[in-house]
Order: structure tokens, then sequence, then C-alpha cells
């Protein structure tokens, strides 16, 4: 199982957990330097927010979503302490009772890429399904960073023009 889904069972109160290690291929998507051909290639983790903002599990939501109006931010990732993405709270979650905890109101598990995805492919996708923004992990599942699809579409026209 991925550091992400050991993490989420260890604070939901499971003390046998076993995490996955991964492999060769890992270099990749753990963002780290290549050379090569393909290295001027954009990828996901090249564009990615790195300081988007982040919030605990046991967080109270009115706090939370006080810092993020404060910031003209929209969402947070929630994440533990080695920065684990753990769930994504955004949209009407933040209008919730102040007193609410993130784990409370947070999407679980949201859909994460690598920073080693190609932009190009991903923009495509993102926008054919629409989705304005995408959470970026390393295969560890650690947070890099929140891609934002006109970040990407901006970066991909820099590099055509």
């Amino acid at each position: 199982m991925s550091a992400r889904a050991a993490s989420r069972l260890e604070s939901l109160g499971f003390t046998r957990v076993f995490r996955y290690t991964p492999g060769k291929d890992s270099w990749l998507a753990m963002g780290l330097p290549t050379e090569g051909p393909e290295a001027a290639t954009p990828r996901a983790g090249d564009v990615a927010d790195r300081d988007a903002p982040t919030c605990a599990l046991h967080d109270r939501l009115g706090v939370v979503r006080d810092r993020l109006r404060a910031a003209g931010k929209t969402s947070c990732i929630a994440v533990n302490e080695q920065r684990v993405v753990l769930g994504r709270v955004r949209g009407e979650a933040l209008d919730g009772d102040a007193e609410q905890t993130v784990e409370a109101v947070m999407e679980v598990g949201p859909t994460t890429v690598r920073p080693s995805e190609p932009l190009e492919a991903l923009i495509g996708r993102m926008q054919k399904r629409r989705v304005e923004s995408i959470v970026v992990s390393t295969a560890d599942g650690v947070l890099v960073g929140v891609l934002h699809r006109g970040d990407g579409e901006r970066r991909l026209s820099e590099q055509k023009g």
C-alpha cells in the first residue's frame, strides 16, 4: 500500500500498517532531476504551486477558513507531519460549522499526479474533464504542490511561443 494510504490508516488508529516501498521507476515519480532529451519536457512538478496551503486533520474548520480567506485561497491540502497527502478541503466544505475538524469535512484521498507527469498530456486531460486544479505528490504521497490548470496552460503557451 502507498505511504498515503498507510498514513491515513495510522491516523484512524490502526497500529499494524505495512507500506509498499517503490522500485526503480520511482526516480521520476519522486520529481528528482533528469538528463537527456526528455529533461526539457515540462512536467507537473515544474509548474505546481509549492506554497499551496496545508492543514492538519485536527485543525478547526473556522481557523482554516479564516487563514485561507486572508491569503486569498479557496482550498487546503490536509497533510500529516511528514506532509503526506491525506485529503483536501474546498468548496462547500469550507462553509461548514467552524468547530468541525478538517478530518470531518475533507475529501478523503484526493486525486493526485506525480511530479514527472508530462504537462501537455495532463493539461489536456484537465481541460477535457473541466478540472481546475490537481494535487501533485511524490510516489510516497508527500505533497509537492497544487497544479492550477491556468498556470499549466500559460507554461505550455510560453514554450510554444
